[in-house]
Parts: structure tokens; C-alpha cells; sequence
């Protein structure tokens, strides 16, 4: 993924900020020799502590984890122990952005370029595959915890009713984060003028994704380049 020095976090807040809310991505794997990469679509939940959900000390890179499971029978866990080196990728908050409204002060409309604003964040891990029964339950309340906080639910419990049971049925992921790639596209680079005429442009559109695109966009404003 290019990143502009535009188009880059200010700091990591900004994409642990986005991640926090943004917790549905795909796992990609590499695949076994003559096989194409594995691609799974996941829920997942990021935790940017790691270390403090019990892992234990001298664990993890201080990138943070995210946990998540999977069914025993998906095909990518052959795979996934052959190479544990994975990327997960999220990518929302996307809207397509007419020519015209990109067009330089002074220039036709018609000379502006087309483009697309999204942000992605990519977290380079490495997974570790949990099958203890008891730990399978602990990742299965963390993710709980995450996506249902108000509860409603009986906590996970090896052995005990209604999801005992269902145990086997499935193996849980903790990745450890080594790396993150992280980009908000959103004419950071661009004239005050052009990018005023892009916010006023999403707001009178008001399409899918636009909302958040121009919120993004006036976030971000004073995020420039300073490399020449």
C-alpha cells in the first residue's frame, strides 16, 4: 500500500482511534506452495495493550493483539501453521470523488482527476493458534466483551451450558501485531480552495460513505507534506 506523507496517521492514536470502531477486516495467508493466499472475512477485536489481557510479560511487540476465532473446519489452518506471518486489512470510510471536484484553481472542470478517499489500516502478525479449551473460552469473553459490552449473553465456561459445548468447534487466533501500515486519503495535499469545494461537494451528495469522508477530511485539515 502507497502511503503519501499526506495520507499518513499523525500519530498512532489516529489509526488505534479508527481500529477501535473498525472491527470487521480480512485475514489474508499465505498460501501452501502451488496454492493461491487464503482470504478470510472476519470480526475481530484490537486490543493496543496486548501485554495487560493476561498474555503474561515479555509477550508481544507493544503493537498490540487482536483476537479472533474461526471454524475447525475452515481450510486455511494448514496454512496458517505452515507460514504464522499473516496481514489483516480494514478498509472503510471509502467514497469515489468526481474529476470536477478536484479540479485546480483556475483550471476546466473537466481537467480534474477522479479519485477514491477510504481509510486502511493493514497489521502485519503473528498468529498463534489457541485450542486449550480454557483459553478458547477467555478470547470468546474478550471478543464478547468488545462487541456486546451491555451483555445479554451467558459467559463462555468450558463444560457449562449453552456454549460448552461448542467448544470444539472451533479454534481461536491471537495475533500478535509486528507492523502497522496505516492511511487516511483524503486530499491532504490539496489547495484550500480545492479541498473547501470537496467538503462542500460530499455534504450536498450526501451518498454512502460521504459522511464519513468529510468528516475525515476537516479532521485532517493542516496535514500536509514537508518533504519537497
Amino acid at each position: 500500500m502507497l502511503i503519501h506523507p499526506w495520507d499518513a496517521p499523525s500519530d498512532d492514536a489516529e489509526w488505534q482511534e479508527w481500529l477501535a470502531v473498525h472491527d470487521f477486516g480480512q485475514l489474508g495467508v499465505n498460501g501452501l506452495p502451488g496454492e493461491p493466499p487464503h482470504v478470510q472475512p472476519l470480526h475481530f477485536a484490537y486490543d493496543p495493550g496486548g501485554a495487560s489481557s493476561g498474555r503474561g510479560p515479555g509477550r508481544g511487540s507493544g503493537l498490540g493483539e487482536v483476537v479472533t476465532h474461526l471454524a475447525r473446519p475452515n481450510p486455511l489452518w494448514p496454512a496458517l501453521e505452515a507460514n504464522p506471518e499473516v496481514l489483516l486489512s480494514v478498509v472503510d470510510d471509502y467514497t469515489f470523488i468526481p474529476g470536477p471536484w478536484q479540479a485546480p484553481p483556475g483550471a476546466p472542470p473537466e481537467h480534474g482527476t477522479p479519485t477514491s478517499f477510504y481509510a486502511a489500516v493493514q497489521l502485519r502478525c503473528r498468529a498463534h493458534v489457541v485450542d486449550d479449551p480454557e483459553e478458547k473460552a477467555a478470547l470468546l469473553n474478550r471478543q464478547m466483551g468488545h462487541f456486546q459490552p451491555e451483555g445479554g449473553s451467558a459467559t463462555v465456561a468450558v463444560a457449562e451450558p449453552p456454549y460448552g459445548r461448542l467448544l470444539s468447534g472451533i479454534r481461536g487466533l491471537r495475533l500478535d501485531v509486528t507492523d502497522v501500515r496505516a492511511k487516511f486519503k483524503y486530499a491532504g495535499h490539496r489547495p484550500q480552495e480545492v479541498q473547501d469545494r470537496i467538503v462542500a461537494r460530499l455534504a450536498e451528495r450526501d451518498g454512502p460513505g460521504d459522511a464519513a469522508a468529510r468528516r475525515h477530511q476537516l479532521r485532517r485539515r493542516g496535514v500536509r507534506s514537508t518533504a519537497g
